[in-house]
């Protein structure tokens, strides 16, 4: 039995305009102790699918429906204390894009690290005790317990808050782009830690970014994500060495490379659709060079085309 098991997922969110589909009927599962990576251009709906199983919504959300079945227990059946109770920080948690925003300026680290634990009923001695451990862990002094986050580099503030996404040892973790606005050494680094916590905690990743290359470093399973869909998912392998949708190779061959061509770069011509009104059949559509006459007409069902390795797209 996967640990996550996602079923028929919509959030939609109110707008003068309209809803915007951000996650419209989307299916996917994690098994225990693998990264799976959540890949795509901004804006398709992945960070919106973080904050759909972690229940943190905006007050625009428009629908919320489907199935989060977490460890046996469809989440989306507990009333928002019991979720904040027993879900929230304690077995799921989340690493929110941009550390340099994610901290109160006006509170210590410390304060901050300990929060969760203070809510939770732990003592506050302990619960000191238990952040140093959390920052050792990440690489960082408890030293820094009494310091503000103005007096901390972008990559120590990106520590101290995986540091708190840990502190209540959750079995998922959710990353959302943890490593955007860091330059390329602490961006390594990042990733080296996070390879780590996940072999001496045994987590279990949901991986946000629209970096492939990164994605490549810690992905088990990969999800290409276009317009709130999922159009393709397998292992790490098969996506990025044998993608099958027209939307993954394409986005797979636009992704830069340092070898010399004398070529012109690759890119997806077109724009990416609204959410408001999405062009009907595959969203992919107006876009696509291999578009056939039903692609405009019926959306294409989610199809096993190998183990493990599912493609919406009519040309399967």
């Amino acid at each position: 039995m996967p640990l996550l098991d996602v079923r028929n997922l919509f959030l939609y969110y109110r707008t003068r305009k309209g809803p915007v589909r951000a996650v419209d009927n989307v299916s996917f599962k994690v098994e225990e102790g693998t990264t799976l990576a959540l890949v795509g251009e901004s804006g398709c709906g992945k960070t919106s699918i973080g904050i759909s199983i972690l229940r943190v919504l905006p007050r625009n959300v428009y629908m919320y429906d489907g199935e989060v079945v977490f460890d046996g227990v469809n989440l989306m059946d507990l009333d928002d204390e019991t979720f904040r109770r027993e879900i929230r920080w304690r077995k799921i948690s989340m690493v929110f894009q941009g550390a340099m925003n994610a901290l109160n300026p006006v509170i210590t680290i410390g304060q901050q690290v300990i929060e969760p634990l203070v809510l939770s009923g732990v003592d506050r001695g302990e619960a000191l005790a238990l952040a140093a451990e959390a920052l050792k862990s990440v690489g960082l002094s408890e030293a820094l317990l009494k310091r503000y986050p103005h007096e901390l580099s972008g990559g120590m503030k990106q520590r101290v808050v995986i540091a708190m996404a840990l502190i209540m040892r959750p079995k998922l973790v959710i990353l959302d782009e943890p490593t955007s606005a860091l330059d390329l050494i602490t961006q390594a680094n990042i990733m080296n830690l996070l390879k780590r916590l996940k072999k001496e905690h045994r987590l279990t990743y949901i991986f946000i970014t629209h970096d492939l290359p990164l994605a490549s470093e810690l992905a088990d399973y990969v999800a290409v994500m276009y317009a709130g869909k999922i159009v393709e998912i397998g292992t790490a392998e098969q996506i990025f060495l044998g993608p099958k949708h027209p939307y993954t190779k394409m986005l797979m061959d636009a992704v830069p490379t340092l070898r010399y061509d004398k070529g012109e770069l690759k890119y997806i011509p077109g724009v990416v659709p609204s959410l408001i009104e999405p062009p009907p059949g595959c969203r992919f559509h107006p876009r696509c060079p291999f578009r056939k006459d039903v692609c405009d007409k019926r959306e294409p069902e989610m199809k096993e085309i190998e183990k493990d390795h599912f493609v919406a797209c009519h040309l399967y």
